[in-house]
C-alpha cells in the first residue's frame, strides 16, 4: 500500500464523502446541494474554510448534531498543503463560540484518529478535555477514536471566547 493510498484510507474512513473523490463536477454539485439542503433544514451545518482573499478552498468543518440533544461535535479538515497554519483551530473556535453563544449548548466534542496529531492538537490548544481513547469502536468499523470534550461551564476559560467573529441567522439579522 502506497502513502497516499494509505492517507486516501484514512480520509474516507472519517469522512464518508471521501469515498468519492475523486469525482465528477455533477456529482460535487449535488453533494453540496446536499450540504447546503441539510443547512437549511437544521439536519447539519457544514462549512467551507477558504483563503483569506476567498479564492482557494483550504477546508471544511461542521457543526454535526450527532451527540444528540444539547450538543454538537465538531468536524474538520485542512488540504494538506494548507495544514499547520491555525485553520482547524480557528475554525473550530469560531464554531465553539456559535455552539455556546448562539445555539446555547450544554457541552461541544471534537472525535479524532489518534494517530493524527495535528487534529488531536485543535481541541487540546482550545481547552477541551481529553475523556476517552476509544479502541476500534466508531460505527461499527474497527478503528480509534480520541473523545475530546468542552461544558459550557468551562468555555469562559478557553481561547474560543476571545475569537471575534460575525454570525448572522438566514433573513440576515446578526446573531454575533
Amino acid at each position: 500500500m502506497t502513502a497516499i493510498t494509505a492517507s486516501l484510507d484514512h480520509l474516507r474512513a472519517w469522512m464518508p464523502w471521501a469515498h468519492h473523490e475523486p469525482e465528477s463536477i455533477e456529482a460535487k454539485t449535488q453533494r453540496l446541494r446536499d450540504f447546503h439542503a441539510d443547512f437549511e433544514q437544521g439536519r447539519d451545518f457544514i462549512y467551507g474554510i477558504f483563503s483569506p482573499d476567498e479564492s482557494q478552498v483550504l477546508g471544511g468543518t461542521g457543526l454535526h448534531p450527532r451527540l444528540g440533544e444539547g450538543a454538537r461535535e465538531i468536524g474538520y479538515w485542512i488540504h494538506a498543503d494548507h495544514a499547520g497554519q491555525g485553520y482547524a483551530t480557528e475554525a473550530a473556535a469560531a464554531l465553539i463560540k456559535v455552539a455556546f453563544e448562539v445555539e446555547n449548548l450544554r457541552r461541544v466534542e471534537i472525535h479524532c484518529d489518534p494517530n493524527n496529531s495535528r487534529s488531536a492538537a485543535v481541541p487540546r490548544r482550545l481547552g477541551f478535555t481529553h475523556e476517552a481513547t476509544l479502541q476500534q469502536s466508531v460505527d461499527g468499523t474497527p478503528r480509534d477514536v480520541m473523545i475530546w470534550r468542552l461544558l459550557r461551564e468551562n468555555y469562559d476559560r478557553t481561547p474560543a471566547i476571545a475569537i471575534e467573529i460575525e454570525a448572522f441567522d438566514a433573513l440576515g439579522q446578526r446573531l454575533l
